[in-house]
């Protein structure tokens, strides 16, 4: 029998569903993984959402999908099209990547206008929109300030750390990337204003990560680990769950 905190825990989960290689079959298999758990939200990509809805048929998980995902490079009417698509499908949470680009280049006017875009299609549908700024693409702080005060002042329902594939060339030559950090949960967290909530996105993979994050004031965390993470919860916490643990299917 799951215990209050126990659910709270499958609700900030977002079940990530993304990597380009995933099959229909991943999907499927994905989708039927986090049914006993009660996650807040599948998230996949757009082409999927017809069919999740059908897997998901009957239960409280909310379906998501991505636009522009996962380098924010599609115009803004692309982008305005893909979400409003998505929603027609059955997606009800929509995670929109930020013009990259464009913020680097301080064009803010531009990226107001986007995602003010983007989220005035999302209202016309009653969908959430999460904006995502990609941070490790950022490293000055004053940009993801901007985002947070733009997101804020436009009023999108989240803002979200990274796409969990934005890999930075190193000196070394190899490519890898931080995604959810303490230091930009912490800074977003501070600079976004009432009613904008922050979902960590990127390396959140066990239970303490995800406590951690939550009490710091994170609302909800992308992750493919939800079945390692709900395992866990329910040794720690004292629940029982008759579910085996099921491999994970690489996502975030």
């Amino acid at each position: 029998m799951n215990t209050p905190l126990i659910r709270e825990i499958a609700k900030m989960i977002d079940h990530a569903l993304l990597h380009p290689t995933l099959t229909d079959a991943e999907l499927r298999a994905g989708c039927e993984l986090v049914l006993p758990y009660d996650v807040a939200s599948v998230c996949v990509k757009p082409y999927a959402v017809r069919s999740t809805t059908e897997f998901l048929a009957g239960s409280a998980i909310r379906i998501g999908t991505v636009i522009g995902f996962p380098h924010g490079n599609s115009a803004t009417g692309i982008k305005v099209a893909e979400a409003d698509q998505a929603c027609r499908d059955g997606a009800v949470e929509i995670d929109m990547v930020v013009n990259i680009g464009k913020v680097l280049s301080n064009d803010w006017t531009y990226v107001r206008a986007e995602i003010q875009a983007v989220h005035t299609v999302c209202r016309e549908h009653k969908a959430l929109l999460k904006v995502i700024f990609e941070n490790d693409f950022l490293p000055d702080n004053n940009h993801k300030i901007k985002l947070c005060q733009i997101c804020t002042e436009v009023g999108v329902e989240f803002v979200k750390t990274s796409t969990g594939f934005g890999f930075v060339k190193g000196q070394d030559g190899r490519y890898n990337y931080e995604g959810a950090t303490i230091e930009d949960l912490r800074l977003m967290l501070d600079h976004v204003g009432p009613g904008v909530r922050v979902k960590a996105s990127g390396g959140i993979r066990t239970l303490d990560e995800l406590l951690l994050v939550r009490e710091m004031g994170v609302s909800r965390v992308g992750t493919s680990s939800t079945a390692a993470i709900m395992q866990e919860a329910y040794h720690r916490f004292g629940a029982t769950t008759s579910n085996e643990p099921i491999p994970e299917i690489d996502g975030y």
